[in-house]
């Protein structure tokens, strides 16, 4: 099975409250969350898991404080070498307007989203404000139903809850089986002993607590959609 290297890609930044990320807890911590752009370096794709914010204002001692380089989509692919028409594919965690506004840049990619996050996308309900119908004007857009391999060793999980169609992204790597989450949270979502904890925000409680206990159990290296420790590493696994 073909290994890949992931390499996380800061695209912008957000000041938010620690409850947004786990559910009944730590209401009143204001925290800094990353938004990503993942790379999966192996095969012969180039291949993307989301585009991230395309405007975005950030202070700039928050990324010294952090430890990481927050860039402009375009500057950050640079940074391995592609450019947005490099692109093949883009498979979305959900389609928050965080994880999808660059798609228009990568003319070229087949965008792979869960049917049922697309048909929610067409139609939102008004307690999810944050589906920007535009986003995905002349998109390629290939919808998937449930768990699916996209090409050999990556997958997508069907990890309902904080989306109506999110999905996680199992990679496989010199490591191990890696899981970029489908859904919005943190390191303190997944303590070291217990059950994981549900994300702050979701539209089916019970669905996100089911799906964040899933991608505990299944990965070997866990990566938690907004974790600020994630931006730090230039590649999982570690490369020396």
């Amino acid at each position: 099975m073909q290994e890949y290297t992931i390499h996380p890609l800061v695209v912008g930044a957000n000041e938010t409250d620690q409850g947004i990320m786990t559910y009944l807890r730590d209401y009143g911590q204001r925290i800094w969350i990353p938004i990503y752009v993942f790379y999966l370096e192996g095969g012969d794709k180039k291949i993307l898991v989301d585009t991230g914010l395309e405007q975005f204002v950030v202070p700039d001692e928050v990324g010294k404080t952090y430890g990481f380089d927050i860039l402009q989509f375009e500057d950050a692919l640079a940074t391995v070498g592609l450019k947005p028409e490099d692109i093949d594919i883009i498979i979305h965690t959900h389609l928050h307007n965080d994880h999808c506004e660059n798609d228009y840049k990568c003319p070229r990619a087949k965008v792979y989203v869960q049917k049922a996050e697309m048909d929610f996308f067409r139609n939102p309900h008004p307690i999810d404000h944050r589906y920007y119908p535009d986003v995905l004007d002349g998109v390629d857009v290939i919808e998937v139903e449930g768990d699916a391999s996209i090409v050999d060793g990556i997958d997508v999980i069907f990890t309902p809850g904080h989306t109506v169609g999110g999905q996680s992204v199992a990679i496989n790597t010199s490591k191990g089986k890696a899981i970029i989450t489908g859904f919005c949270c943190n390191d303190k979502n997944f303590p070291a002993t217990g059950p994981a904890i549900a994300p702050g925000v979701h539209i089916n409680v019970m669905e996100a607590y089911d799906s964040a206990q899933k991608i505990k159990e299944m990965a070997d290296i866990l990566i938690p959609l907004h974790d600020l420790s994630i931006g730090r590493m230039k590649t999982i696994p570690y490369l020396k």
